[in-house]
């Protein structure tokens, strides 16, 4: 009875600080890099009949050239609205319409941008940390509340307390890994 409470706690505590990885790696694919990649603009927020709608719902993105993204829209007509919501966003590119499709050509990263985008990596990685942390600080306390209740023993706590940190351990690696891997993107000249 009680291991099995403490099995349902590190399940719980890994699903959670998995998910804080996936949206960490999520983010981190709309930060650009050297390369062009079709995650830099897919979500990107384009206002169709009134309502702001994800890139990725009115057109085909593809990359073409490592330096180039292709914005192929459904509908000729959303053209103009693409172009705004690529003009508005903080990718800093512009946008060349041909009437048909959207070019975008992505100069190389000075080295001055590469720094501010290797700041904003390390932000979002502190973010995904924090989340991890706030897990496990979740997950301890109803450890302590089970304990309190009598569900498990003192022991179970001690060792609970210790899996946790185990668990924690390993996704703040993980997190430091992922961040490493976007961060020599960035850099690759």
């Amino acid at each position: 009875m009680e291991t099995s409470m403490l099995k349902e706690a590190y399940k719980e505590a890994e699903g959670r600080m998995k998910g804080a990885i996936v949206s960490l790696e999520d983010e981190l694919s709309g930060i650009r890099t050297g390369r062009a990649n079709p995650a830099l603009v897919e979500k990107l927020s384009v206002e169709y009949y009134g309502s702001p709608t994800p890139l990725v719902q009115l057109a085909t993105i593809s990359v073409p050239e490592p330096r180039m993204i292709l914005i192929r829209p459904f509908d000729a007509a959303t053209l103009k609205a693409i172009e705004r919501g690529i003009l508005a966003s903080d990718l800093g590119l512009t946008p060349n319409n041909d009437g048909k499709q959207i070019r975008l050509n992505l100069p190389p990263l000075t080295e001055e941008r590469r720094r501010d985008l290797v700041k904003l990596v390390h932000t979002r990685l502190e973010e995904a940390r924090v989340a991890v942390r706030n897990v496990r600080r979740d997950m301890i306390k109803d450890l302590r509340e089970f304990e309190q209740e009598k569900l498990i023993s003192e022991d179970d706590l001690k060792r609970g307390e210790e899996e946790l940190q185990k668990i924690t351990d390993g996704f703040i690696v993980e997190i430091g890994q992922v961040g490493e891997k976007k961060e020599k993107e960035i850099l690759e000249v």
